[in-house]
């Protein structure tokens, strides 16, 4: 509120018990459990090939990014959490499912700082509103994170232009993934998606002064030496072709699985905290139908008690869960009233 026009108006809703997550915590204790179950996890491993054999199998072909070795694993049921690189590998498999699909890549950028002032005086993940006809991605937001260690706060996101479908991919990630089937689906696509091409060309001919700028929307009395850029990661959004042939693009995550269900992907947008879990569903329901009433009804639902309950039209059972998982993760209590 520093040095904002006292006669502007302005409105907010705030929730006490939201927090952030810490999804690298979060994969290092899956993984742990995982591995305490008998699994196994091999790291720095990168799947080249993937086809079906004559006895149902998968042959999932492997190579050790260090050494070079190659090797091959054998599934019954395969899942593909890959990013960007899903849908290549879904090529590999010859999934009819995917034809006609391509992605779009976008890199992501924020403005970042640690400056102990701004950082102390704002412990909250703040989000704004999106400019009339942009696409969902552009959802401004001002966050308290810990980065490495180190309490930062990050505002954006800005978009970039980048043809890699993972962040330390190749440049030449794009034009390797068209095909005869996908170029109709991306060139109709980019007619239809005007507003998304201008918000690339915006964020990319915006400077640093200029980002800062837009950071005053939500912080008038930031100042330009506090802040730099930083790049966050890279998304593959979803062009898949409608009834007529023509690209759609795609904002949220999508679940392919072939019509057996033993080989399932995950394209799109990364899922966060509010999609990862029904998407987990999804796949095991897909994947397994003739096992998912017995862990809908037995142990899916001791992780997941309110599991078939209709979360956005029970506001009791609602009101219940968010209570008894604010005591579980022992969050600030919701208040209740205006404060200010």
């Amino acid at each position: 509120m520093r040095e904002r026009d006292a006669t502007e108006p302005i409105a907010a809703t705030y929730a006490a018990e939201g927090t952030d997550v810490d999804f690298g915590s979060v994969t290092r204790q899956l993984f742990e459990d995982f591995t305490q179950r008998g699994g196994n996890i091999s790291r720095g491993t990168e799947v080249i090939d993937l086809h079906r054999e004559t006895n149902g199998l998968w042959e999932v072909d492997t190579r050790d990014r260090n050494s070079g070795a190659v090797s091959t694993l054998h599934a019954r049921t395969v899942l593909i959490g890959a990013g960007g690189w899903t849908l290549k590998l879904l090529r590999s498999a010859h999934a009819p499912e995917v034809r006609g699909y391509g992605l779009l890549p976008v890199s992501g950028t924020f403005l970042s700082t640690t400056a102990s002032e701004i950082v102390e005086q704002h412990p909250v993940k703040v989000y704004g509103k999106a400019p009339t006809g942009a696409p969902p991605m552009s959802m401004p937001h001002l966050d308290a994170r810990v980065i490495d260690g180190k309490p930062s706060v990050l505002f954006g996101p800005f978009a970039g232009a980048v043809p890699k479908y993972l962040k330390n991919g190749s440049m030449l990630d794009l034009p390797k993934s068209l095909r005869p089937d996908n170029l109709w689906s991306l060139a109709t696509m980019s007619v239809k998606n005007l507003s998304l091409v201008s918000l690339l060309v915006r964020d990319l001919m915006t400077s640093h002064a200029g980002k800062v700028e837009a950071l005053r929307a939500f912080a008038p009395s930031v100042r330009d030496t506090d802040w730099h850029t930083t790049v966050a990661g890279q998304r593959a959004q979803i062009v898949k072709p409608n009834a007529k042939g023509r690209g759609v693009l795609q904002f949220g995550t999508e679940v392919i699985s072939s019509a057996e269900g033993t080989l399932a992907g995950v394209l799109g947008a990364s899922p966060g905290a509010s999609t990862a879990v029904p998407i987990a569903l999804d796949i095991l329901g897909r994947s397994f139908p003739s096992k998912i009433d017995t862990w809908t009804s037995g142990l899916l639902r001791d992780y997941i008690p309110s599991l078939g309950t209709a979360l956005a039209t029970d506001a009791k059972r609602s009101e219940e869960v968010k209570a008894s998982i604010t005591a579980t993760l022992k969050l600030n209590q919701p208040n209740s009233g205006y404060q200010g």
